[in-house]
């Protein structure tokens, strides 16, 4: 009979790529956008495609604890991206009706669409890795 010998995953596996990408991406545009200028925003979107296909690479693994880890960075991504989308609404609302200036996050419109796919990509990671949990647990029943 053969045992199954147990093996770690490996460390890119378990690396939150997207929870990254957006913290650095949001590093940018609050810290370095006058350093950078306007082209913190763009350099923002190039850090959008490794973090997409580095994430992709996690699909085809289904041990629980990539799996676990996936879904709570996951969870965590949007924690802060909706911390910052909130923060940047209201930023906006109080400028524009209230006609009250405050400092305020101010994000180009398209770092937030490429965050927003960001964050798609994650949905359907989550949804596939539940998918897999299913089907791993199905597997122990028989």
């Amino acid at each position: 009979m053969a045992l199954h010998k147990h093996q770690q995953p490996a460390g890119y596996l378990l690396f939150p790529w997207s929870l990254l990408s957006v913290v650095i991406i949001l590093i940018l545009n609050f810290f370095l956008r006058d350093w950078f200028g306007h082209n913190a925003s763009w350099i923002t979107l190039v850090l959008i495609v490794p973090a997409a296909i580095l994430e992709n690479l996690k699909l085809g693994y289904s041990t629980m604890k990539v799996m676990y880890m996936k879904i709570l960075y996951s969870l965590l991504t949007f924690l802060i991206v909706g911390l910052i989308f909130g923060m940047t609404l209201a930023g906006w609302y109080y400028e524009r009706f209230m006609k009250l200036t405050i400092p305020r996050v101010n994000i180009e419109w398209y770092v937030l669409i490429a965050i927003g796919v960001v964050l798609l990509i994650e949905l359907a990671h989550i949804f596939t890795m539940l998918k897999a949990v299913k089907r791993e647990f199905m597997q122990f029943e028989e």
